[in-house]
């Protein structure tokens, strides 16, 4: 009997030291901001099988939009083939092609087929600057000639002022494409930095916006001295890799042994000739040497919307979308779009504020690129959590439009009611795109 009450007791405050342990643990792993159970909302992970069907019924509804406008763009002639993606949230509404990879044969340009990139090329620097910023190495109004001895513009007073964010935001006061003849010539950076001595400045740096290629390339020079990492690796470490952009190189020999390649063209009477790659800008990768699919600048787009922040967050993102410059005047295609308040320069990227329908200010993140024959546009639009990018293997005159454009198609299919949908009928949804 004795025995018997020693083993209940024993029992007894074995239970209540398990039933203490397994409170502690609760409460070790519980938010101190969270006071009451969580409910979590089936809803908000799993949509209704309805909500799926009509999001199905908006994408097919697009692709149809995306297909009639395309198509009426190669057959009056306006381009050769397009590379084409579009993202909204964490959703991927298109990454495919259009058109031919070559005028004179029959393959097609798909989600994979590369395009040289121009001068969408500087909007990876802005980020990468950001994120080497954001670690420490780098900051803003860090001197140039601390990182470039050899760099000198003006006088002394005028070089001391130039600095990594002007170089990033087009402000150093350098005449407009001060020596981009020199990067076309192949000159490596480090030389091109020694010829600025020469070059009379415009401005005090940081007052004026003058657009340049080869001041800005001088932004991989300096990050190179801070970090000990050239812009190709840091690049394709911090982000190709993690992202998975499989088909995006930063060398003209990785352009020229991709099979799946959209060649450049130029008009020829009603048709196009399609020219050579050439191997200019790879020598400046930082201001326009990157290559890339519309798949991959999907994934691109979806980064910069903040949707891996374990690579970076977004907060440090958006510090390259921070007006840095005003860009005067109304004479840019942008500066026509419908709407259009104001442009500014951040760094490596344009900000624009426009009026939408509702009269409503938002904003565009946006930047055009041109390089060997190639013309293309990237525009994420933060408030409605949007990305567009195009891709031409031509020079084409739809690049100054093509972004309001589809932006108008994708809004006029994702901001319609259920109803205005035809209630998710598809009759009702095909007779609508016709």
């Amino acid at each position: 009997m004795q025995r018997s009450k020693i083993y209940i007791r024993f029992s007894t405050i074995l239970f209540s030291l398990l039933a203490l342990s397994i409170g502690a643990i609760i409460q070790a792993t519980t938010p101190d901001s969270v006071e009451e159970p969580i409910q979590y909302s089936a809803k908000a992970y799993f949509p209704s099988q309805k909500e799926k069907e009509v999001f199905g019924l908006k994408k097919q509804q697009l692709e149809k939009a995306l297909n009639k406008y395309f198509k009426n763009a190669i057959a009056s002639g306006k381009i050769v083939g397009a590379g084409v993606s579009i993202v909204k949230g964490d959703s991927l509404l298109f990454a495919n092609g259009f058109g031919k990879r070559n005028f004179n044969k029959t393959k097609k340009v798909n989600g994979e087929t590369v395009f040289r990139l121009g001068s969408l090329s500087k909007g990876f620097t802005g980020i990468l600057a950001a994120k080497v910023k954001n670690e420490g190495k780098l900051d803003w109004n860090d001197k140039v000639i601390t990182y470039i001895p050899d760099f000198e513009l003006g006088d002394e007073a005028n070089t001391d002022k130039v600095t990594f964010g002007t170089l990033l935001s087009h402000t150093s006061g350098t005449p407009y494409h001060s020596y981009t003849n020199l990067i076309e010539a192949g000159l490596p950076l480090s030389e091109i930095a020694k010829r600025f001595k020469d070059v009379e400045p415009i401005s005090v740096p940081g007052e004026m916006y003058s657009y340049q290629n080869a001041m800005f390339a001088l932004s991989s020079e300096v990050m190179l001295k801070a970090t000990g990492d050239d812009i190709v690796t840091s690049l394709d470490e911090g982000f190709f890799k993690p992202l998975e952009m499989c088909y995006t190189n930063m060398t003209f020999e990785g352009m020229a042994a991709i099979e799946n390649v959209a060649l450049p063209h130029s008009p020829r009477g009603k048709g196009y000739r399609t020219l050579k790659l050439r191997d200019s800008y790879y020598n400046a990768v930082a201001a326009g040497g990157i290559n890339s699919s519309a798949s991959d600048m999907a994934k691109w787009m979806q980064f910069l919307l903040g949707k891996n922040p374990e690579i970076m967050t977004s907060s440090a993102i958006e510090e390259v979308f921070n007006p840095v410059i005003e860009i005067k005047g109304h004479q840019k295609y942008y500066q026509r779009w419908p709407g259009h308040l104001s442009s500014h320069y951040g760094y490596g990227w344009r900000i624009h504020n426009y009026l939408d329908k509702n009269n409503q200010e938002k904003i565009i993140w946006h930047h055009g690129g041109s390089v060997n024959n190639y013309r293309n546009e990237i525009a994420l639009y933060p408030d409605s959590d949007l990305g567009i990018c195009v891709l031409f293997n031509s020079n084409s005159r739809l690049s100054k439009t093509v972004i309001p454009d589809l932006h108008e198609i994708v809004a006029s299919i994702f901001e319609r009611s259920e109803f205005e949908m035809g209630q998710g009928d598809n009759a009702s949804l095909s007779e609508s795109t016709n």
